[in-house]
């Protein structure tokens, strides 16, 4: 049965559910509190990485968190602030940082990731988009014998469920990227990771699905829900009453503040992070990112992208310099021949991933209020995440049987 569906958040996964609630046969209309063109959606590395297994919330990020608190050009930082959110937050997060946390989570993080990269290709394939998509594999750079111990226990790990990875010498780094001078004493290699230039992506999907009658109305936040009988009856905006059957709140960062309009506590905040296009040549042909300093560089359609750090901030407008340039410093340690230029630099840009309290996303429906269905808290994987979440989001509408098994992703879930 066709449902009026109002998607809160514009973003990737937004606009993935719309995809596949619009095949569904429903009426669907996104609302964006921007014009949907920017943010970390746009300024993503572009990966498609089953190979990332461990969440982030995992055993050492909190004591390693706290020697970098203090410093801002850290890969991981904590801007330091009194708000009851974040130490509700940081609370569960920490409980969170342990191994059966990430033993709980590599099958699930991994079945998604893999659903996505397929639901994407068949997206590109069977609509005839032109977007980049490239299947080159993830090098994961090291300067450190301790870095490559720790990179050996996660291809252990990935190899045990089922991913193709292995590490790499110097001489096998080489083979892989010939045209440029690497620093680096090895690396472990993942051939299950694909990549994207995100611009492209997700404007084809945008223009897709607004051919496909999906209705988008955006520089529109929403002030209040209209509740009764545990469900939303009506939305307001600009003195206006909007009326849906189901409505998917994927704002990203921002869906926490929804759903404490609806009374709905969930434990997100923001991690900023940082982007940096570099347009001249680079020779660089394979994805990588560089362990010891956080960053990831892809080479994407027509430029390269070096994009990194965690920042865990309220969300605000300001670009850090020094971070800026701690990504590009380590670009240019690892690939001595590159230099960035200052006019890049100045041109960063800077995004917001949302970032659950143990690392996993949040996707199901919400206890509280029947008609609502939370998408978010993917932190750093949200583009890797983002087909098989817009699937599942269509199957729980539908009522179906989803892809792949979700207990993991519930909202609801106790920290």
């Amino acid at each position: 049965m066709s449902k009026k569906i109002l998607i809160v958040g514009g973003g990737i996964i937004g606009i993935c559910s719309a995809y596949y609630l619009s095949k569904s046969g429903h009426d669907v209309t996104i609302i964006d509190k921007y014009g949907m063109n920017s943010g970390a959606s746009y300024v993503n590395a572009g990966y498609l990485s089953p190979g990332h297994i461990i969440p982030l919330a995992a055993p050492g990020v909190i004591k390693q968190g706290l020697k970098w608190m203090f410093n801002s050009s850290s890969p991981f930082y904590v801007e330091p602030r009194i708000n009851l959110d974040f130490f509700k937050w940081l609370y569960a997060f920490n409980k969170s940082c342990s191994n059966s946390n990430v033993k709980n989570s590599i099958l699930p993080i991994i079945e998604i990731s893999l659903l996505s990269q397929d639901l994407l290709k068949d997206i590109k394939n069977k609509n005839k988009m032109d977007f980049h998509y490239d299947q080159k594999g993830l090098l994961m750079l090291c300067k450190t014998e301790k870095c490559l111990e720790k990179e050996k226990d996660v291809v252990d790990l990935a190899v045990q469920n089922g991913l193709r990875a292995k590490m790499l010498n110097q001489s096998e780094i080489k083979k892989i990227e010939p045209n440029i001078n690497i620093d680096s004493i090895g690396a472990a290699y993942f051939y299950c990771d694909h990549h994207t230039t995100p611009g492209e992506l997700i404007n084809e999907l945008k223009d897709y699905i607004q051919k496909k009658g999906v209705k988008c109305i955006t520089n529109t936040e929403i002030e209040s829900f209209e509740i009764k009988n545990n469900k939303i009856e009506s939305v307001n905006i600009s003195n206006q009453k909007l009326i849906y059957d189901e409505y998917i709140l994927s704002a990203g960062t921002w869906t926490s503040k929804l759903c404490k309009k609806l009374g709905i506590d969930l434990l997100l905040q923001a991690g900023k992070g940082y982007s940096i296009n570099h347009s001249s040549k680079t020779d660089i042909s394979c994805p990588a990112i560089l362990v010891e300093p956080k960053c990831a560089i892809t080479p994407m359609n027509g430029f390269t992208r070096y994009s990194g750090t965690m920042e865990i901030s309220s969300i605000n407008n300001r670009i850090r310099k020094n971070r800026v340039n701690a990504i590009c410093d380590a670009v240019e340690s690892f690939y001595p021949n590159i230099i960035i230029p200052e006019s890049d630099r100045e041109a960063a840009e800077y995004g917001f991933r949302p970032i659950s309290a143990d690392g996993v996303p949040y996707i199901g429906r919400a206890n509280k209020i029947n008609n609502v269905v939370i998408a978010t808290g993917h932190a750093m994987m949200g583009w890797s995440m983002s087909t098989g979440t817009g699937k599942i989001v269509a199957e729980i509408i539908d009522d179906t049987k989803t892809s792949i098994n979700i207990d993991r992703f519930n909202p609801n879930r106790k920290f």
